[in-house]
């Protein structure tokens, strides 16, 4: 996608007026035998250039999404692209470093469904550009499946979307068997960047399913490029960094995590009377001990006065309400 990778690369003077803080969120599903020689090169280089994120390595390809300065996030792109001629990529922002720190890993999948012969380099489904999402998506005879996880499509989806109601990728292939493929022979798919459409896809056509289609560059791609007045998504997008959400444009979105449980809060769990900044909230309040909730509002005062002396407390986490 050298394509794409150009086009970002035209509109530094926008991501720069935006933010010093680029966020690039990145895979690409290819055979990659040697995998493990790719983790060292990678982990120094990005502690070098001073990027930070999570970057996962596998047989299957490359997977993950960090942040870092412009030249920082350049330099990975350069070295990546010797090794990867069809990545994925696309770039956002933040206005504080949504990371702690560098992470590669190596895993048996970039996307974990559990089912190793399920491959999009063999076979996925077809791409539809975000431009033309809207028109396949109003067809009377396609289903549309969100294929993320429940806690994500909770604070945001799209109009009509079906919620699969899983807590994790690995629970999809048992939401596909509830499906009768007789009645759904059309089906459109969305999730946050692709990655995890791409393996769905796959699946689903391994099951006998006839037409499947995602969305090309996943929903971070289509609201940021779709105008707000024509668009059909509702909400906000959930981001895997310390952002938590983005909203149309890709401008920092309202929610918050909880502290206690990890889960993003809508604006009207944070309404609850159950919720408490960097405490507990409706889903974990009742399962939280009166000690833990203690060494929590002290960790979270602590938090409150490293912020009014104007530095960081260790592990304070952006979007969790600090």
């Amino acid at each position: 996608m050298h394509s794409s990778i150009a086009i970002y690369k035209k509109n530094l003077t926008y991501w720069t007026a935006m933010s010093n803080i680029i966020v690039a969120a990145l895979y690409q599903f290819t055979p990659l035998p040697n995998f493990q020689d790719l983790q060292q090169p990678l982990k120094d280089l990005c502690k070098d250039a001073g990027v930070k994120g999570i970057l996962l390595l596998a047989d299957e390809g490359i997977n993950g999404t960090v942040a870092g300065s412009r030249s920082a996030i350049d330099q990975l792109l350069d070295f990546l692209k010797q090794h990867f001629q069809a990545l994925e990529y696309k770039e956002s922002w933040a206005e504080v470093m949504p990371f702690h720190r560098i992470k590669v890993r190596l895993k048996k999948e970039i996307v974990t469904l559990g089912i190793p012969e399920v491959s999009p380099v063999i076979r996925a489904g077809d791409y539809v550009d975000p431009q033309d999402w809207n028109a396949l998506i109003a067809e009377p005879d396609v289903l549309l499946i969100d294929v993320r996880n429940d806690y994500e499509v909770k604070i945001g989806t799209f109009q009509g979307a079906l919620n699969p109601q899983t807590q994790s990728f690995r629970k999809f292939p048992e939401f596909v068997k509830t499906l009768d493929k007789s009645k759904h022979r059309r089906i459109a798919m969305c999730c946050t960047g692709g990655i995890r459409c791409e393996k769905a896809s796959s699946y689903m056509l391994s099951q006998g399913f006839e037409e499947v289609y995602h969305l090309k560059g996943g929903i971070l791609k289509y609201i940021e490029t779709t105008p707000p007045e024509t668009s059909l998504w509702n909400g906000e997008c959930f981001v895997f960094d310390g952002r938590v959400a983005v909203g149309h444009n890709l401008e920092l979105g309202e929610a918050k995590i909880c502290h206690g449980c990890r889960i993003p809060l809508t604006a009207i769990e944070l309404e609850s009377s159950l919720y408490e900044r960097g405490v507990s909230c409706p889903h974990c309040y009742d399962h939280i001990s009166p000690e833990k909730k203690k060494a929590a509002r002290h960790r979270q005062m602590q938090e409150d006065l490293a912020q009014q002396r104007g530095t960081k407390h260790i592990g304070a986490v952006m979007g969790s309400g600090v």
